[in-house]
């Protein structure tokens, strides 16, 4: 019998990291962990990392679990093949919502006799949600984007609010005490992934009964197409070479992502997430991320500077239209190259709009 542990929530929350933290905790107390990374196009950055870390690494790309449902079990049942394990944390596009009733109950149902799983758990960015609950508290109309945030809040089993050391205490006791009561089927936890503190919690929720797993949501499917329409998802690749004997990989992505903000600050368009890994001649690799408009990079892995060639890949995800991100893509690494003397040969950009979200099952609560 294998643990499944789902996890969901807006591009940026940290799923990533939390489910590398977690995994490697897991790991420490003698589970044999398994990840798999999930989006809607190829080439992802994030599983580069995951992979410089965790031994057993699946993706499933080019849709959600929901829509790539058999995509996500054959991933399941090859990684417990293949490599014996006894845990399997997967992330879900940052865009998608709704599994409790596409993902988790068909999960259960058809495979429950192999697998349980774990309490599905929204990951969330204090900042981001306080941006959304600035906006309502306005009197705003809520965006699609905010609409689908709340949903996948709704949803939830677990509400495990990520980056809690990026506000301030008291801040940060208000935000969850906000969410207690306004989800009260929910277990809410606090933490930070990127440094371990109260980690743990997360840990000991998923051992838990699921408090939520009789929800429906009222979700109307127009209107979720609608706020995954709103981004445009660019995954380009980069061949660099040095104009001199090597360069700073760490360098170039930072410019390129700090080029991007400006960007998007200026035009006023939502960054869901950027990010950008450059691997060496060497093997190393560089690893940053972008969250907000007009903020910095965040540096998650640095490389050895002084590499003559390396491998960039761009994952985007921003509120604007697909050819939109492909010029400021296009014009921030003109930038980095001349920062550090480089010379880059990209792929054609392929941003895109994702297509509308069919589920392989949507099941209602059993007795419903």
């Amino acid at each position: 019998m294998i643990t499944f542990i789902p996890l969901t929530g807006f591009l940026g929350a940290g799923k990533t990291t939390t489910m590398t933290a977690a995994a490697l905790a897991l790991q420490e107390q003698g589970r044999k962990v398994a990840v798999i990374t999930n989006d809607q196009g190829v080439e992802l950055v994030d599983t580069k990392l995951v992979r410089s870390k965790l031994d057993s690494v699946a993706e499933v790309t080019g849709g959600c679990f929901c829509c790539k449902f058999e995509d996500l079990v054959e991933a399941i049942v090859a990684l417990v093949a293949s490599d014996s394990v006894d845990t399997v944390i997967a992330e879900a596009v940052g865009s998608c919502t709704d599994l409790q009733a596409t993902v988790v109950r068909p999960l259960r149902q058809y495979y429950g006799d192999d697998m349980v799983v774990a309490p599905l758990t929204t990951v969330v960015d204090p900042l981001r949600h306080l941006a959304f609950a600035r906006a309502a508290e306005r009197g705003e109309p809520e965006s699609d984007l905010s609409y689908l945030f709340r949903q996948q809040v709704t949803e939830a089993d677990v509400i495990a609010v990520n980056k809690l050391d990026t506000i301030k205490a008291d801040r940060a006791e208000e935000l969850l005490a906000s969410l207690r009561t306004s989800n009260p089927k929910a277990t809410v936890v606090g933490y930070s992934a990127t440094t371990g503190a109260h980690l743990e919690t997360l840990l000991d929720a998923w051992q838990a009964p699921a408090t939520n797993e009789d929800v429906v949501l009222d979700i109307d499917y127009d209107r979720y197409a609608a706020a995954e329409a709103q981004l445009a998802w660019m995954n380009q690749e980069l061949d660099l070479t040095a104009a001199g004997d090597g360069f700073d990989a760490t360098a170039w992505a930072r410019t390129v992502l700090q080029e991007l903000s400006a960007w998007a600050a200026e035009h006023d368009a939502v960054i869901g997430h950027a990010k950008i890994t450059v691997e060496t001649a060497d093997g190393d690799f560089a690893k940053l991320s972008l969250t907000e408009s007009g903020a910095q990079p965040t540096l998650d892995r640095a490389a050895e500077a002084g590499a003559p060639t390396g491998r960039a890949v761009v994952n985007a995800r921003v509120a604007c239209e697909p050819d939109a991100l492909d010029a400021a893509v296009t014009e921030a690494v003109k930038a980095a190259d001349l920062a550090t003397a480089v010379t880059s040969s990209a792929t054609t950009p392929v941003s895109f709009k994702p297509s509308y979200p069919r589920p392989v099952h949507r099941l209602a609560p059993a007795g419903a």
